[in-house]
């Protein structure tokens, strides 16, 4: 299906076919598991976007390995780059072996960064590029830290899950960036769920509610490429807009409840009423869905980025024994017939997220988030689908999805700011 008020452009294939790719598909393993094995040889890490969050997560990585080092970096921008660079070597010293020659510049940056021999690779780069950076990296036989979401639409989503299927062949280890299911207070409420603790979940209320979040002034040399890639939250085709990009943690929950069987359908609505001005793109500023499952649950979503607002990230789940609380991961209760209070050790689970990684990849074992974080991906691109249209969304319809929202051509230059989605005239064909 297309949105009529969308171009809907042909996928830019990415990755163009070569011997390594060709090799690398065939071949059942590329890193023989026992060449890590406790810690006797160097795992080399190639970050691919180098904002905040790629930062972060390169400094996780090197946390998480005695021996391990970052050998490779790349990114659209120089200037991320060298912000970044810096901070790392900073914090790291000799971990951080990035030189001239292993330090890319531009859209195909990632590749190179694959291509330079590294064993390990982060993504996090704006989510419009993962799913051909994911299917790169996997054909080159890489592990992978992915971070969330994994696409911003329904071709996105299709290739991404193809690719996680690819991953489990080659035994290679892909972790999401989804990070509350590294928490240990999360695992260890959910696992109660899961084992009956508030009996069959009839509902859950979640909501992601933040103020706003940063905006780069456009220069006048920024070509309108430039412009939106530089900003691009405020952009559906590069962030899947703020309920795919920032709230999709929230729906994993959901989805972690509901041991991630996917909903039948949803219902949302959403708008613009803080970020009106075209220096914010053409995505919306809150949503809010209900979604309904086969057995007759509902799951009841709500999010929005507006300064003044009451903000929280809290999720409540109802059963027919008893209730449970989560409260922006600090209060973990449950109510009702099988009383309980969550009283652990609390842990970083963004380095979690890399310790589990970097130690299995050591162990020879396989750590695969691919599937959930796929469908908790789809959830709320679904979510955002029936917002922008106002109508009801099945899962089948969002998986099936033909709006495709790459531009045809990934180069610098002219690209129009999509029309901001108003619900019953935006639809599908």
């Amino acid at each position: 299906m297309q949105i009529s008020n969308n171009s809907a452009p042909s996928r830019r294939e990415v990755l163009k076919s070569s011997a390594i790719a060709t090799a690398a598909i065939a071949a059942p393993l590329l890193i023989p598991k026992s060449v890590h094995a406790a810690g006797s040889d160097l795992l080399k890490v190639g970050l691919i976007g180098c904002g905040g969050r790629g930062t972060g997560a390169a400094q996780q990585a090197l946390n998480a390995d005695k021996n391990v080092a970052l050998t490779a970096i790349g990114d659209a921008f120089q200037d991320h780059i060298d912000t970044a660079l810096p901070t790392l070597k900073a914090s790291n010293g000799d971990k951080v072996k990035v030189t001239p020659e292993s330090t890319f510049v531009g859209f195909d940056a990632y590749q190179k960064v694959i291509d330079s021999g590294v064993d390990v690779v982060i993504l996090t780069t704006p989510p419009g590029f993962r799913p051909a950076q994911l299917k790169a990296a996997v054909a080159a036989g890489k592990h992978i830290f992915c971070e969330k979401p994994v696409a911003v639409d329904g071709p996105g989503v299709r290739s991404v899950f193809e690719t996680v299927e690819e991953a489990k062949k080659k035994n290679i280890t892909l972790v999401s960036g989804l990070c509350w299911r590294y928490n240990y207070g999360h695992r260890d409420t959910f696992a109660k769920l899961h084992d009956g603790a508030i009996g069959d979940i009839m509902a859950t209320y979640s909501r992601y509610n933040t103020g706003a979040l940063w905006m780069k002034t456009r220069k006048p040399e920024w070509s309108d490429m430039e412009w939106q890639v530089r900003n691009w939250l405020y952009f559906t085709w590069l962030s899947g807009d703020h309920i795919v990009e920032q709230a999709v943690h929230t729906l994993d929950k959901m989805a972690w409840a509901f041991k991630d069987v996917p909903p039948v359908r949803c219902l949302g609505s959403g708008g613009r009423q803080q970020r009106t001005d075209p220096a914010y793109g053409h995505i919306y500023d809150h949503f809010s869905v209900v979604y309904e499952y086969a057995s007759g649950s509902r799951g009841f979503f709500y999010c929005r980025q507006q300064e003044g607002t009451e903000g929280g990230v809290f999720d409540d789940f109802y059963g027919t024994k008893g209730t449970c609380a989560i409260n922006s991961g600090n209060r973990y209760e449950i109510k009702g017939e099988n009383a309980w209070r969550w009283d652990g050790v609390k842990n970083n689970m963004y380095q979690t997220e890399h310790d589990e990684m970097f130690a299995a990849i050591r162990k020879g074992e396989t750590i695969n988030n691919g599937e959930r974080m796929t469908k908790s991906t789809l959830l709320a691109i679904m979510g955002r689908m029936s917002a922008y249209t106002g109508k009801s969304i099945t899962w089948e319809q969002a998986l099936n999805s033909h709006e495709n929202l790459m531009p045809d051509k990934l180069e610098w230059g002219p690209l129009p700011t999509p029309p901001v989605a108003i619900p019953g005239k935006m639809r599908f064909m």
